[in-house]
């Protein structure tokens, strides 16, 4: 009896101190609200937490929306490709972890295809790394080479990825743009976009660590000629720094043009680290494989990253597409070959879209490589006063595009830092590698809304 009066006491007791802690509700805030001021985000990723292929590929994923916005082709991919993977998933031995720096077929066929393109053995265990789609080879050559307090060159626009990467090694991203030559009686082509050669030495110090190069360049579509490149070349040795070098639209390139590698020229395959994808080269952007190519004593301070980070990437995959590559490196000049092919086929696309913009009044930027086409779209006129005040002109008028006409896109300034955002942002982004249907549908919604406005 004593007893059970005790733990009645002090059970009444722990009643009371409970009533004297302050409730949630009490401070004015949630358990998860206070837990979010006690537990902040790392310094490293502060201010970069926006993304815009988060935001626009959520407005793209209604069904009735016309989707020409995120780089995803809709066009399938060749048969053998599927084949393969299909296949491989019946070896049980190939369901299992592989060498964390690349599967030995993936690496041995690429270093086939890559001797053939630089004109030098390849080693493919110490000069290739095999990575989680090009992101992963970007991250990897960044963490892995730059340092904190050094400053690295981006050409804008430039892949949006760039400088959020720079920042969270602690480096500083230094920002030249890309400046347009007068045009006049002719088409505007990505070509017409260039580097001051001046103003490119003006940004090389002391404190310059890397260049990344995008070649074919995303969002342009602008194939880097030899003396472009050279003159990047010549100032990477004279400074002696590194060259990032994205390549991964490498077999997208249109008549005229030729896709030229910096790692080739004298003196650069000992400072430069290439990328390329497998998402592109195939149009399987599903299968997020990559792969970075570079001199040993480069590639090895990747390996490192990568080790501490994803070990290693998908076995199946790697399998299935060390088994594509090898199809098409038997075939390389034949029409076939799906490098061969694939940029022919986009050509056509690309012109229709070209002529489809310029139908309707705007000016595009016609490219060179790659699978997107830019266009200016102020003389549209669209009524964007229910957008965001605060946000660039290009970013209300695909919210405001993909709303009301159910047609997206991306918008360029997406692709630049703060200060040359209002330079860009009366540009929008259209991805055609897709189905002719989709084409049909998005030349449908361009037509009836011309028509309208008329």
């Amino acid at each position: 009896m004593l007893l059970a009066q005790m733990r009645l006491c002090s059970l009444g007791n722990k009643v009371k101190f409970l009533k004297t802690i302050p409730s949630s509700k009490t401070l004015g805030f949630s358990t998860s609200a206070k837990m979010a001021l006690k537990f902040k985000n790392a310094k490293r990723i502060e201010g970069i937490d926006s993304n815009v292929w988060i935001e626009f590929t959520k407005l793209a994923a209604d069904p009735s929306v016309v989707n020409l916005g995120q780089g995803l082709p809709d066009i399938s991919p060749p048969s053998y490709v599927k084949e393969a993977l299909s296949e491989v998933a019946f070896t049980d031995s190939l369901n299992q972890y592989t060498r964390g720096f690349g599967h030995p077929s993936l690496v041995k066929a690429l270093s086939c295809l890559y001797g053939k393109c630089y004109q030098k053995q390849i080693d493919p265990n110490k000069e290739i790394l095999v990575t989680v789609g090009a992101y992963g080879s970007l991250f990897s050559a960044i963490q892995g080479l730059v340092d904190e307090g050094d400053e690295v060159i981006i050409m804008v626009p430039f892949y949006d990825c760039y400088e959020p990467m720079i920042k969270m090694a602690g480096a500083t991203p230094v920002f030249i743009p890309l400046r347009s030559k007068p045009v006049s009686g002719k088409k505007w082509s990505s070509s017409d976009w260039t580097l001051d050669p001046q103003e490119l030495e003006s940004k090389f110090n002391s404190k310059t660590k890397a260049i990344i190069l995008n070649t074919p360049h995303n969002p342009f579509g602008k194939v880097y000629t030899r003396e472009e490149l050279q003159v990047i070349a010549d100032l990477c040795i004279k400074y002696d720094i590194l060259c990032i070098s994205d390549e991964v639209y490498e077999w997208l390139v249109y008549t005229g043009n030729k896709h030229i590698k910096i790692a080739t020229f004298p003196g650069m395959w000992e400072r430069t680290v290439t990328i390329g994808s497998a998402g592109k080269t195939f149009s399987v952007t599903g299968w997020k494989l990559g792969w970075s190519i570079g001199p040993h004593h480069l590639i090895k301070h990747l390996q490192t990253v990568q080790q501490n980070t994803i070990y290693t990437c998908p076995t199946p995959l790697q399998e299935a597409l060390a088994q594509a590559f090898w199809i098409d490196i038997k075939r390389m000049d034949a029409p076939e070959c799906y490098f061969n092919s694939l940029p022919k086929e986009l050509e056509v696309k690309r012109d229709r879209m070209a002529h489809l913009l310029e139908s309707v009044g705007l000016k595009p930027i016609v490219p060179d490589g790659g699978y997107f086409i830019i266009a200016d779209v102020s003389s549209l006129d669209a009524d964007l006063s229910d957008m965001k005040s605060n946000e660039p002109y290009d970013y209300k008028f695909v919210k405001w595009m993909t709303k009301n006409k159910k047609l997206s896109a991306i918008p360029v300034s997406a692709f630049c830092n703060s200060e040359t955002k209002p330079q860009f942002e009366k540009f929008v982004r259209f991805c055609f590698i897709k189905k002719d249907s989709t084409l049909d549908a998005a030349e449908e919604i361009i037509k009836a809304w011309i028509t309208q406005k008329s």
